[in-house]
């Protein structure tokens, strides 16, 4: 049972692409997944992630700081600059454009551990900096959108950090509780957390798609052009950047993932909440879907790559 749950993990994804598409054409399958049905989903996702850590990952945080501060870097510089860039770059809706620059802003996502896994890079590495990065989104987030998005429409910074705290650090401090106060019970449940944080995502992504597939559809070429050049950009640049920092490939692809895939879900109810009734939360839903495929494919070809490098020895 326990492969079948890692199986139908890995193919994240796969879910998040359906899901996207089928909401585009058959949106009531998914918009009842609205409201408070989608805070309730991402706090259902961080705490997933808060119940995978204990004390003694702050504890490896000390051991390897330099690894984890250049990936800390490279996702609060690299990411909300190019989304700046591309936003100001493209004649987007203002609305879009301060989604696209809510959503890279973001810290990474918890996704994109699943995909250093399949990638073969480094996973401890990559856990550790997403956390660092999640933690730090209740300041980070608030300020960098509100500094390079608050030119486009008036950002509510103070609401910005409040909404995070509540969404983001509350479930991940109480998954952290959970771990060390009932661990039986996290031992029952955590095999079955990550599959269950898909499902949220997925649901979390096409409600939103489907809420807005008209626009979606109207504005589709422009929109997918933004969303595609923000990872796409945020993989390439997060990869240049560890290796001029003269890392390996390992570390190198570790970075690379956990700059290119974002927390969008955090994106979308942060969207939905504090720019209510406009295509803000658009770009980070479309975000989900893009940054998983791109994730996932490079994943493919650098597991094809590990695979080639080790028969030719």
């Amino acid at each position: 049972m326990l492969r079948v749950f890692d199986w139908l993990t890995n193919l994240f994804p796969l879910w998040a692409l359906l899901g996207g598409t089928l909401a585009l054409f058959r949106p009531h399958w998914f918009t009842w997944f609205s409201g408070n049905f989608i805070v309730w989903g991402l706090a259902v996702i961080m705490l997933g992630m808060g119940i995978t850590l204990s004390v003694d990952d702050f504890k490896r945080v000390l051991k390897m700081p330099k690894a984890i501060a250049a990936g800390f870097l490279a996702q609060y510089a690299i990411m909300p600059f190019l989304g700046w860039a591309i936003a100001n770059a493209l004649p987007l809706d203002k609305h879009m454009a301060v989604g696209l620059i809510l959503v890279a802003c973001c810290p990474g996502g918890t996704a994109s551990n699943v995909v250093t896994f399949l990638a073969r890079a480094d996973v401890p590495l990559s856990v550790l900096m997403t956390m660092c990065t999640t933690f730090a989104a209740v300041v980070m987030t608030p300020l960098l959108t509100k500094w390079l998005a608050g030119a486009i429409v008036p950002v509510d910074a103070m609401g910005l950090f409040l909404s995070t705290v509540q969404v983001v650090l509350l479930p991940l401090v109480l998954g952290l509780a959970l771990h060390h106060y009932v661990p039986r019970f996290v031992t029952k449940v955590l095999p079955v957390a990550p599959l269950v944080s898909v499902v949220f995502i997925t649901l979390i992504v096409a409600s939103v798609i489907g809420q807005n597939a008209q626009p979606i559809r109207e504005s589709g070429g422009l929109l997918l052009l933004a969303v595609l050049l923000l990872h796409a950009g945020g993989f390439g640049l997060g990869y240049l950047f560890a290796k001029l920092l003269g890392y390996d490939r390992i570390v190198c692809r570790t970075i690379s993932i956990e700059v290119g895939m974002q927390n969008s879900g955090l994106g979308v109810v942060l969207a939905k909440k504090h720019f209510a009734g406009t295509l803000a939360p658009v770009p980070c839903a479309v975000s989900s879907v893009f940054h998983s495929v791109i994730g996932s494919l490079l994943a493919a070809w650098w597991r094809r790559k590990e695979s080639a490098n080790q028969s030719s020895k």
